[in-house]
């Protein structure tokens, strides 16, 4: 099917994205169509398939870009010391959750609909991810100013901890994003017994 008169790829495809994305975390994967995204993208259906295979590969695409695009904004400095590092992950974890809270949705709700293939590639990139702290946690052991049982399972509880403020922060309410940031960094240094 042609695409509508006017459309350009490089407008229509971020447009497919956005409001892909914007739909799934809004009304859940299963419940959007690809009829739904193209009306709101002001295209024919059909034309949506010059961006994607189907509604599955925008979902990985989607999911991947989130993740590819995390992993990138995030840099570890080792030659800091360890509770500093630490810092620094909460407070960026926190601010980039805020920042990307539709596509930080999607990434925890939505992995169930992945397939096997797909699963499995979001769930390499979440690992990788994970793993930038797991060695922050590491470190701070080995320099004993840390102590947790299990360092795999402190990172998760401690990013699902720090992501969950997606789910109740907003803008103007009674505290802002630096006094967020304060109370969760506190929060951490607990949780590791520093």
């Amino acid at each position: 099917m042609a695409r509508t008169q006017g459309s350009r790829a490089d407008i229509t495809g971020p447009l497919v994205r956005e409001h892909s994305l914007r739909l799934f975390a809004r009304h859940g994967y299963a419940a959007v169509s690809m009829r739904q995204i193209a009306a709101e993208v002001g295209v024919q259906a059909g034309a949506l398939y010059a961006y994607t295979d189907d509604k599955q590969a925008l979902l990985a695409q989607l999911m991947t870009g989130h993740m590819d695009r995390l992993l990138a904004a995030w840099s570890d400095d080792p030659a800091l010391p360890p509770l500093a590092r630490l810092e620094r992950f909460t407070r960026f974890h926190i601010a980039y959750s805020l920042d990307h809270a539709d596509a930080v949705f999607l990434s925890y709700m939505e992995l169930r609909n992945l397939s096997p293939d797909n699963h499995a590639a979001v769930s390499a990139l979440r690992r990788r991810y994970e793993d930038q702290l797991v060695a922050i946690l590491r470190d701070g052991q080995a320099a004993g100013v840390m102590a947790v049982p299990d360092t795999r399972l402190a990172a998760m509880a401690l990013i699902a901890m720090l992501t969950g403020v997606t789910n109740w922060y907003r803008e103007g309410g009674r505290l802002d994003r630096d006094r967020v940031g304060d109370i969760y960094w506190d929060l951490a240094r607990g949780a590791v017994g520093a």
